[in-house]
């Protein structure tokens, strides 16, 4: 039996523990990008061949996710959370003594499959031990680790790997991951009730899948969840080129003008609590959707960069209104099979980034972004205007 509802709470050190494990997970997705010319230099290939190494760990980091979900659901959460925070620590490790680009890049794919478990499972597990009326805010508190770790990777990687060298930054990639995942396992032993909270589904994993699949409330969250990765990500990920080609923006500053995004995410974490409050969970929708369309149709129009750095900052702000609106009710989905249910949210992210910016990098070659954040400017408001009639018809 779960406890019930409004008893839940889950132990704050615990928290700050699983933000900082995502920090080192999304800072891993973009940590090696800067990295690309260091590594053709030393291993004598162009940054093309070179970029496998990137493109490995991020195929692992969308497939492999199915696997940890299920498997968090039948073991506990929080041990595969900080076995993984472990492994990827070794995995990171070997990345740090590669000797040749096909080490490298082995090395990468496996820091995929383990961190990979970290966000979902512990989101999953905060969907375990935090009530719902306290789940939005609590799950603001722990992005701020995934946010920072968005905003930072790429200048982490570039800043350590001009000063120490790009060995260096692997290595300090395993210090926090192992860090975090030390202090999980000192918890665990703390707080042993913690472990596991949630009723589980008897079955196979690939049962506990299809019968998150087979509820129609999980798949209106995972199809919005979907599109709205689809839609944003293949705007956003053009940004800095359309910044670079309009206003001459030098790379280092178009690095900063999009770490702006990040510090917007940063901003909504800090009074999520009271936008929760005064908004409500339609409300945060309605209105993230609106900033998000207002936002991409300021960068269409943006005569100057200090228009485009303030829509930035908005588009971040409002990002995190939608999709942490979307994390909560992905918690929800399947209450018996969290793990199981984060892992197919993930992945429909994966998937939508993976098809939208292959679909819109023909049109922004041909005609520029504009076009394409105009598409977003339209698209995501009536996506969330869609999403919170949703909410309304389920509660009626």
């Amino acid at each position: 039996m779960s406890r019930p509802e409004a008893s839940r709470s889950a132990p704050a050190v615990a928290i700050v523990l699983l933000s900082m494990a995502a920090f080192a997970s999304a800072a891993n997705m973009r940590v090696i990008d800067p990295l690309l010319i260091q590594l053709s230099v030393e291993f004598g290939v162009t940054v093309g061949v070179a970029s496998i190494a990137a493109t490995l760990f991020l195929f692992a980091n969308g497939v492999f996710v199915l696997v940890h979900g299920p498997f968090g659901d039948r073991y506990g959460k929080m041990p595969v959370v900080a076995i993984a925070c472990l492994a990827a620590a070794a995995c990171c490790a070997l990345s740090a003594v590669a000797v040749s680009l096909p080490m490298l890049a082995a090395a990468r794919f496996l820091t995929g499959v383990t961190s990979s478990a970290i966000i979902p499972l512990a989101i999953a597990w905060l969907g375990d031990n935090v009530s719902y009326d306290r789940r939005q805010a609590t799950l603001a508190r722990f992005l701020t680790g995934q946010t920072l770790g968005l905003m930072t990777g790429a200048a982490m990687g570039g800043a350590l790997g001009d000063w120490l060298g790009w060995r260096a930054v692997f290595w300090v990639l395993a210090a926090i991951y192992v860090t975090a995942g030390v202090a999980l396992f000192a918890v665990i032993a703390a707080r042993p009730d913690i472990v596991r909270t949630g009723p589980r589904t008897p079955g196979s994993m690939v049962g506990q899948m299809l019968g998150v699949l087979k509820r129609p409330w999980a798949l209106t969250v995972i199809l919005v969840v979907a599109l709205e990765g689809g839609v944003f990500w293949g705007a956003f990920t053009f940004v800095g080129a359309d910044l670079h080609q309009r206003f001459g923006l030098g790379f280092a500053a178009v690095g900063l003008a999009v770490a702006a995004f990040g510090g917007g995410g940063f901003l909504y974490v800090t009074v999520a609590p009271i936008l929760v409050r005064l908004l409500g969970e339609r409300g945060l929708v309605l209105w993230g959707g609106l900033g998000l369309g207002a936002s991409f149709a300021l960068l269409a129009l943006a005569p100057h960069i200090a228009v485009a750095f303030a829509a930035i900052v908005l588009c971040g702000i409002t990002f995190y209104m939608l999709h942490n609106t979307l994390q909560t009710h992905g918690t929800q989905m399947a209450p018996e099979a969290r793990g199981s249910a984060l892992a197919l949210f993930a992945l429909c992210l994966f998937v939508g980034q993976a098809i939208g910016v292959p679909l819109a990098a023909p049109v922004v070659d041909r005609w520029g972004a504009v076009p394409i954040f105009w598409v977003a400017a339209l698209v995501l408001p009536a996506l969330a205007l869609y999403f919170a009639v949703s909410l309304r018809n389920r509660r009626v």
